[in-house]
């Protein structure tokens, strides 16, 4: 497929079907592949030829879409995961095992940092985390010899950091290990962070990719660039031979374009078996498809309610970086210059309990713990996903207790601002 703008990449990309084929993304929905000797499959077996065996490995819908995915994000390969969580696990994992450690920003998804912190910990990997306003100092003196990977998020979940990707791709590459990023709240619509200097970039497609809260899943894309030969010593697992394949090493084999990928498939996708469903690859298609004329509309809803937010006297703050008061104003202008996503964050002044009855009065707004719908949704973690928390521990992780996260649909902005305004109405001063 020639090379186009990625507005014809959500549509077209990742499949051009031939004479007589299919205009849609095929599902093949089937667990096994039927060959004629024994000898065949033995190729697909040793890596020595490409084509599907069984679907827990890789399946021709999912590649399709991943392609797509890929193209979008300007990467050289790609693969879908069940869940974003499993896409981060997955490219963390690939290249850290027991006994190694990670640097990652502190401000990541409460799910992923208790990922990080917590289940992987105790499978022997140690994480330092970092402010996302840190100083250079301050980020290169968490490294440690036996780092192996940097972590960040583009648009940080629920606190709306927006992280200098720069500044974090080029403390990784100094101190010789890989950039991974989830940029699933700018989706590559709003930021390639490949162009950045990134080196792996995850997504959890269940929110934007999708669009409409109708299928799990997650997408890891590898941009081709990292020299993974050039830093063997740090990765042994893709620049020595691999037992449990015959032997193949593969940086030699796959080279830069294809190692981590090919690695992350056949090791960790067949022993752990985390793939997307066919069925959920082709709905994920589907929002991949209008992907960016949705995009559009999130953000000029968002920034709608940012401003109309900002100027209420029963708020307290209002985190959105499209606002120009914002503290990652003028970092987004450079990553994401043409918006960022349909999500703001913010507190009322009369605490957790005006939290509280805010989200009770609204109408429009549904509570739920999904976020980056076509259909606006709202949260309040004090009082959900972190509601195991005092208010001390809270604040101290930066989750006010007054905080709200309002997700903006693809609703009329007005419609969205006067439920916004009458669920305020009801909070007493």
């Amino acid at each position: 497929m020639a090379k186009y703008k990625i507005n014809t990449t959500c549509v077209q990309g990742g499949y051009t079907p031939g004479n007589g084929e299919p205009r849609q993304i095929p599902i093949v929905q089937s667990t096994t592949f039927k060959y004629n000797t024994s000898e065949d499959m033995g190729k697909l077996f040793d890596l020595e030829a490409s084509g599907y065996f069984y679907t827990r490995l890789q399946n021709p819908t999912n590649d399709f879409v991943a392609g797509k995915i890929c193209e979008l994000e300007g990467g050289t390969a790609a693969m879908l995961t069940s869940s974003g969580q499993a896409a981060n696990f997955f490219a963390v994992f690939n290249i850290a095992s027991c006994g190694d450690h990670v640097v990652a920003s502190s401000s990541i998804y409460g799910g992923t940092f208790n990922l990080f912190a917590v289940t992987m910990k105790k499978m022997g990997i140690d994480f330092t985390f970092v402010s996302p306003d840190c100083t250079d100092e301050e980020l290169n003196a968490a490294f440690q010899p036996n780092t192996k990977a940097v972590f960040g998020e583009t648009i940080a979940n629920p606190a709306l950091t927006v992280l200098d990707i720069e500044q974090w791709a080029k403390a990784a590459h100094s101190h010789g290990v890989p950039f991974i990023i989830d940029n699933t709240f700018a989706t590559p619509v709003n930021c390639r962070p490949i162009e950045w200097g990134a080196d792996i970039v995850t997504h959890s497609t269940t929110k934007y990719m999708d669009g409409h809260g109708a299928a799990v899943g997650g997408c890891i894309v590898d941009s081709g660039k990292f020299d993974w030969m050039a830093h063997a010593d740090k990765f042994p697992g893709l620049c020595t031979p691999d037992d449990s394949y015959h032997g193949i090493t593969y940086a030699t084999k796959f080279g830069n374009a294809g190692a981590f990928i090919t690695k992350c498939t056949a090791q960790l996708m067949r022993d752990f078996g985390s793939i997307q469903s066919p069925q959920n690859a082709f709905i994920l298609n589907l929002g991949l498809e209008s992907l960016h004329v949705r995009m559009a509309r999130h953000c000029e809803n968002g920034q709608a309610v940012a401003e109309f937010l900002a100027k209420h006297p029963k708020i307290e703050y209002v985190n959105y970086c499209g606002l120009p008061g914002d503290k990652y104003h003028e970092v987004a202008k450079k990553y994401l210059p043409n918006g960022s996503c349909g999500v703001v964050s913010f507190g009322l002044k009369g605490g957790r309990k005006a939290a509280e009855v805010f989200m009770k009065n609204l109408k429009l707004a549904a509570i739920e713990t999904h976020v980056a719908d076509a259909r606006s949704c709202c949260l309040h973690p004090a009082n959900a996903t972190h509601r195991q928390m005092t208010d001390e521990q809270l604040t101290a992780c930066g989750i006010l207790p007054n905080l709200v996260r309002f997700s903006c649909g693809l609703e009329d902005k007005e419609d969205l601002i006067a439920d916004i305004s009458q669920a305020l109405d009801k909070v007493q001063d």
